[in-house]
This record gives structure tokens, C-alpha cells and sequence, in this order.
């Protein structure tokens, strides 16, 4: 058997030989969707099935990124958040460009953030650089106020509620993270 870094590499690659439309090829978004479609696909993360997307947007991206068979995914274990609709909004706010992939980029990182684990793990990225770079793509000038490299999903909800006036806010799942400590260590 493969180890799974064998068999998320072959996935990755796998979807990236798939002949995606011309605005969707080089878009550097296609290569972070394949990762984090692998760890899906590899029952890494709580993402649902369609990536926190309905079902017709989800069908949408993966024709525009990956024409062909879907992978078996199945769903994560979720949990519903109040704060999911804000969080869409913020990330629409901040969205690279008001085309609807970039719609689809907000609802997927929102869904993430309804995880207990670091960002990068519950939306089944290999790294927490996968995730850098996919808020980089996605959402530039969110991720441009970043300066201090916290944890995305500890920056994300600090950011959320200072925004809202609310300034005692932790993420969702800070108190319980063994990491807690390192929250604004730099990366290895």
C-alpha cells in the first residue's frame, strides 16, 4: 500500500492532467483545489463532499478545474456555525475578483473554518503553505493584512470580530488546540 503523501501526490497529479477550460488551466488556484480534492479524497479534513458548496456550484467548479469522473468523496464531519454567513461575507469582501469561482473560493474557506483543527488540516491541505498560497490567490488583501503570520484561522476570526466592533474573539477551537502556544511562532 502507499503511504498516503504517495497517494495524494498521485491524485494531485491525476487531476492536474485533466484538459481544464482555458480560464481555468493556469489559474493557480486548479493546483491547491487538486490538493485539497486529494485529502478529501484521502478522508483528510471536514469538508463535506461538495467543499461547504450547493450542489450545482460544486459540479460547476469541478467541470471548470477537472472535467471528467469526480473522486469519491464523502463528507467530513461538519458543524453548523452561527457565524457562517459572516464569514461567507467577509470572504466576499475580500475576494481577488467578483467572478464566481471567487464566490465559490469564500464559501469553501468559510466551510473550513467550522473545523477544530488548524485551518490548513480541515480543509485537507498537505501544508499550511497549500493554505497560504490559497489565500494569497483567492483573497489577496485579507491576506496582505497578515503581517504578523498568525495561524490563518486565529488571524481570520480576530480580524472577523474587530471588524464587528467585537474585540474578545477567539476562534472556534482555541481553547481545546494543543497548539495554542504557538499561534504567532514563525513557520518551519
Amino acid at each position: 500500500m502507499k503511504p498516503l503523501r504517495e497517494c495524494r501526490e498521485s491524485l494531485v497529479g491525476e487531476l492536474l492532467r485533466r484538459p481544464a477550460g482555458a480560464d481555468f488551466l493556469e489559474d493557480p488556484l486548479r493546483s491547491l483545489l487538486a490538493s485539497m480534492l486529494a485529502g478529501r479524497a484521502l478522508g483528510e479534513g471536514i469538508m463535506s463532499a461538495t467543499l461547504g458548496l450547493p450542489a450545482a456550484d460544486f459540479a460547476k467548479l469541478w467541470d471548470a478545474y477537472f472535467p471528467g469522473p469526480h473522486l469519491r468523496l464523502e463528507d467530513g464531519r461538519t458543524e453548523d456555525i452561527p457565524e457562517m454567513s459572516d464569514l461567507i461575507q467577509l470572504f466576499t469582501d475580500y475576494r481577488a475578483e467578483s467572478d464566481e469561482r471567487y464566490a465559490w473560493m469564500a464559501r469553501i474557506v468559510a466551510w473550513g473554518c467550522a473545523g477544530r483543527n488548524h485551518l490548513w488540516q480541515d480543509m485537507g491541505f498537505a501544508d499550511r503553505r497549500e493554505l497560504s498560497a490559497f489565500m494569497n490567490a483567492a483573497f489577496p488583501a485579507l491576506a496582505a493584512l497578515n503581517t504578523g503570520d498568525m495561524k490563518w484561522k486565529k488571524f481570520i476570526y480576530r480580524h472577523y470580530c474587530q471588524r464587528d466592533g467585537i474585540y474578545v474573539c477567539p476562534a472556534p477551537s482555541c481553547g481545546e488546540c494543543a497548539d495554542y502556544a504557538k499561534c504567532f511562532a514563525p513557520e518551519e
